[in-house]
């Protein structure tokens, strides 16, 4: 009897579990993905576009945004496409802010070359881009922001940056930036052994490959529709020399494009906050004559 009774107490309370995690999960399924309330700010961090660990984002949507005017900055992060990390954004976000009003925010990781097993070489990087922006497009509506995007980097970041929009912009992109971009891979390491080093690695022999650097160099597909763009360089830069952006801005120049360029005297692979402040500035209002 003590066992029946045990037996028939513990078969209950499965019962009881059971139906209770089928009518928890049943209300899960309606909330799984949520249409988030648009009047309540919300960050979605680490939200995964891809099935790597690298193919992540980070989303800032702000209070009482709009389908008509919130508009979306993406940030590209640099690091000689080996390293580097979204995070870096949240140092600058702040800033970017302080001068833009309705704005979304989105911080991109992308895979990074192993220059140890060889893995992800480029054009991953390109890609992962591609595929960001798809995902970011198909959420557009959900996350109730406009179309009105801007595309953002520094160093390999703005390399990212221009290569899209200017290779694989399908519309969505309207304004690229980039912050001492490189801009031509074939040029990008002449007199300079660790930068050829890193891209005979990273993209193969300049010669044998050389197709692979002109696919991935954003000035050989400027066209008269390209995004309007601004750029900036320091003019002692000796990481991505700064005759990179002098091929841009003539790139742009030849095909009509509107541009905002500046560089600074003295400077070189690296700003302080208050040259990325006047950026962001310059920026916006690049951002508000074409948007």
């Amino acid at each position: 009897m003590m066992k029946q009774g045990f037996g028939l107490q513990y078969f209950s309370k499965t019962i009881f579990l059971l139906g209770f995690i089928f009518i928890f999960s049943c209300g899960e399924d309606k909330v799984d993905n949520p249409i988030p309330d648009p009047r309540i700010p919300l960050e979605l961090i680490d939200l995964s576009y891809g099935t790597d660990s690298r193919q992540k984002m980070d989303v800032y949507l702000p209070a009482n945004r709009t389908r008509q005017n919130t508009k979306v900055l993406i940030w590209i992060h640099g690091g000689a496409w080996i390293d580097g990390d979204k995070a870096e954004f949240r140092d600058f976000k702040p800033w970017f802010e302080a001068v833009q009003q309705d704005y979304a925010y989105i911080s991109l990781n992308y895979r990074l070359f192993n220059a140890i097993t060889g893995a992800n070489p480029f054009p991953s990087q390109e890609e992962d881009i591609e595929r960001a922006m798809d995902f970011i497009r198909s959420k557009l509506q959900e996350w109730n922001v406009s179309e009105k995007v801007v595309l953002a980097g520094g160093s390999a970041g703005g390399h990212l940056s221009l290569l899209h929009s200017y290779k694989n912009n399908d519309g969505l992109v309207k304004v690229a930036v980039g912050i001492f971009p490189p801009t031509d891979l074939l040029t990008l390491g002449n007199g300079n052994p660790l930068i050829e080093f890193l891209l005979r690695n990273l993209i193969g022999d300049p010669i044998i490959d050389r197709v692979r650097y002109v696919n991935g160099s954003p000035v050989n597909f400027i066209q008269p529709n390209a995004v309007p763009t601004a750029f900036f360089h320091g003019d002692r830069d000796d990481i991505v020399p700064i005759a990179q952006s002098y091929l841009l801005e003539e790139r742009l120049r030849e095909n009509g494009v509107p541009k905002a360029f500046k560089y600074y005297p003295g400077l070189g692979h690296g700003f302080t906050e208050p040259i990325y402040r006047e950026i962001i500035q310059i920026t916006e209002n690049f951002i508000r004559q074409h948007l």
